[in-house]
C-alpha cells in the first residue's frame, strides 16, 4: 500500500495505542481506518553537489520531495542553497579555534582545485593545534570519528525521520560511533558505494581479503582514505564493535558489492538487504542524433569518437589512465590513417595529440543534458577500471545507446552483457581493450545492433523511477515491520506488568 493510504487496526481495550516508528508520529484511528502519516526520509551524504555517490543521493532526495513526501539531505559540507539540504552542525559544535581556521581557510568551490587542496592543508594544519588529541590519532593512523555534529542528526529536521538513509559515511564528516544509536531510534538504510564500511581504511581492497577475518599489515596505506600509519587492524576491530551494536538495513547496486558484505564484519548487524542498483534519468540519457550532438559540442563530424569519464582520470587510482592511453593508441594505428578523438570527461587539461590520435579533456559538467550530449556524440564509451562497484556513466551510456568497452571488475559485469551490450576485457589488458574496441569503430552494424541492445537493456534495468520505486516500497516494509515490532512489545508490556 502506498503511503499516504490507510490501513485497518484494532483498537484494543479501548486505548488510544501509538505503533508509529517514534513516539514523535501521532497515528489518529477514524472508523477502524488508520491514517498513515507522510513518509519521511532524511538521507545522509558527504556534499550535497557532485557525482557519484553524492549525486545517487541527491537523485532520490529530489525524487522524493517531488513525489510530495518529506524528504531531506543531511550533509557535511554544503555547497549549494536548498533550504532542505540540512548542514550537519560539525564546526558549531566544535571549539572557538576550529572555528577560526575554518572562517580563515574555507573551502574553494572547486571539488578539485588547488586552491581547495591548499585551503585543507592549512586549516588542517591549525585544526591540529587546537585538538591534539585528534591530531595525534590520525598520526597513529585511526580513522577520525570526531564529529559531533553526528548527535544532532536526528533533530535537523521539524520531525522525526521516519527513515535515515545514509550513503557514503567517510569524509570526514561522520561519527560511526553514533551508528549504533541512530539504529536503536529509527531504522536506518546503509548503502554502500564502496568497501570503507567493511575494511580497515581502504574504499577498495583491490585484491586484499584481509577485511574478511581483521585488517593489519596492510599492504597499502595510501588508497583513499588513506592513513599515515598502519592502525588498520584497530580500526577494522572498531567498525566490528559499532555493529555489534547495531541493527541495519544494507542496500549495495550490485550483487558483487553485497556479496562481500556476506562476507565480512558487518553481516552481523544485518536486519535486511536490498540489491538495487543505480538508476538514471531516460527522459535525458536516451538516444538522440549523433550529429546534432556533435555539433552542439565542437567535435568533428567524421572523426571516430570515444568517451571516458571520470574525476581527475589521471590521477584517479579507482580508474585504469594508463592502460586507456595505451589502448587508443593502439587502436588508433590500426584504423588506417583515420582521426580517432578521445573524449576524458571529467578533467580539465591540455589536448593531447600523437600522430592521428588527438585526447581532449573536458572538465566536471554538472548539467545531466551536456552530459548526455557527450554519451550521444560518441561511437564507443570505453571504461577502464581498476576497481569499480556500479559505475553510473555505464549506465548513462547504455541509456543513450552507446555501446560500452570495460573492464570486467567489480559490479561492471552485471551491467555490461559482455557480446550484446558491450564488451568486457581483462584488468589492465590494453591489448584487449583496444581491439575490442577497434571492432566496433569498424563494425557499422555490430556496433548498431549493441547500441540498441544496450539502450532497451538501460530501459529494463537502469531505469531512474524503479531505483525511486524500489527504495519507496522498501521504506514502506521496514516501516511496517518497525511498526509490528513495537506492538508486540506494547502488548507483551500490558499482559506483564512490573
Amino acid at each position: 500500500m502506498p503511503f499516504g493510504g490507510t490501513r485497518t487496526v484494532f483498537i484494543c481495550l479501548g486505548l488510544w495505542c501509538e505503533i508509529g516508528v517514534t513516539n514523535h508520529s501521532s497515528v489518529g484511528c477514524v472508523g477502524g481506518k488508520m491514517a498513515e502519516p507522510s513518509l519521511r526520509v532524511l538521507q545522509v551524504s558527504t556534499v550535497d553537489m557532485r557525482g557519484g555517490a553524492e549525486k545517487v543521493a541527491w537523485d532520490l532526495f529530489t525524487a522524493y520531495r517531488d513525489r510530495g513526501y518529506g524528504s531531506w539531505l543531511a550533509v557535511g559540507e554544503k555547497l549549494g542553497n536548498d533550504p532542505d539540504v540540512l548542514l550537519i552542525p560539525n564546526l558549531e559544535l566544535r571549539g572557538s579555534w576550529i572555528r577560526f581556521w575554518w572562517k580563515i581557510f574555507p573551502n574553494s568551490p572547486s571539488p578539485t582545485g588547488w586552491r581547495r587542496r591548499t585551503a585543507k592543508s592549512l586549516r588542517d594544519l591549525g585544526m591540529s593545534l587546537a585538538e591534539p588529541g585528534r591530531a595525534l590519532d590520525i598520526l597513529r593512523g585511526r580513522e577520525d570519528f570526531r564529529f559531533p555534529g553526528t548527535g544532532r542528526l536526528l533533530t535537523l529536521t521539524s520531525e522525526l525521520p521516519h527513515i535515515v538513509h545514509c550513503h557514503n559515511l567517510h569524509g570526514g564528516y561522520f561519527d560511526l560511533r553514533m551508528l549504533s544509536w541512530i539504529s536503536q531510534k529509527v531504522p536506518v538504510i546503509l548503502t554502500l558505494h564502496d568497501e570503507w564500511l567493511l575494511t580497515g581504511h581502504c574504499a577498495h581492497s583491490f585484491l586484499c581479503e584481509k577485511w574478511k577475518t581483521g585488517c593489519g599489515q596492510c599492504p597499502d596505506l595510501s588508497i583513499y582514505p588513506a592513513i599515515r600509519r598502519d592502525a588498520s587492524d584497530y580500526n577494522w576491530r572498531r567498525k566490528k564493535e559499532i555493529y555489534a551494536r547495531s541493527r541495519l538495513y544494507i542496500a549495495t547496486p550490485s550483487r558483487w558489492l553485497m556479496n562481500k558484505i556476506e562476507q565480512s564484519m558487518l553481516s552481523p548487524a544485518i536486519v535486511n538487504t536490498r540489491v538495487i542498483p543505480n538508476g538514471v534519468d531516460l527522459d535525458i540519457f536516451r538516444p538522440s542524433n549523433k550529429q546534432e550532438a556533435r555539433a552542439a559540442l565542437g567535435i568533428p563530424q567524421q572523426a571516430r569518437v570515444l568517451l571516458s569519464t571520470g574525476v581527475m582520470m589521471r590521477q584517479n587510482i579507482w580508474k585504469d589512465y594508463s592502460t586507456l592511453r595505451a589502448s587508443v593508441a593502439l587502436a588508433a594505428k590500426r584504423l588506417s590513417g583515420e582521426n580517432l578523438l578521445l573524449i576524458v570527461l571529467g578533467e580539465d587539461a591540455p589536448v593531447e595529440r600523437v600522430d592521428k590520435l588527438e585526447i581532449r579533456f573536458v572538465p566536471y559538467q554538472e548539467d545531466p543534458t551536456t552530459v548526455a550530449r557527450y554519451y550521444q556524440a560518441a561511437d564507443v564509451y570505453v571504461h577502464a577500471a581498476r576497481a569499480d562497484t556500479a559505475p553510473i556513466s555505464i549506465s548513462e551510456a547504455m541509456g543513450c545507446g552507446t555501446p560500452v568497452v570495460a573492464t570486467a571488475v567489480g559490479g561492471i559485469p552485471e551491467q555490461v552483457e559482455d557480446a550484446r551490450t558491450g564488451f568486457l576485457v581483462p584488468l589492465g589488458n590494453a591489448e584487449a581493450l583496444a581491439s575490442r574496441i577497434t571492432q566496433l569503430l569498424l563494425d557499422e552494424a555490430l556496433k548498431r545492433s549493441m547500441g540498441m541492445q544496450a539502450a532497451k537493456s538501460a530501459r529494463y534495468r537502469f531505469n531512474f523511477d524503479q531505483q525511486v520505486d524500489g527504495y519507496l516500497n522498501w521504506y514502506e516494509e521496514i516501516i511496517r515491520d518497525t511498526k509490528a515490532g513495537n506492538s508486540r512489545k506494547s502488548v507483551y508490556a500490558l499482559s506483564n506488568p512490573i
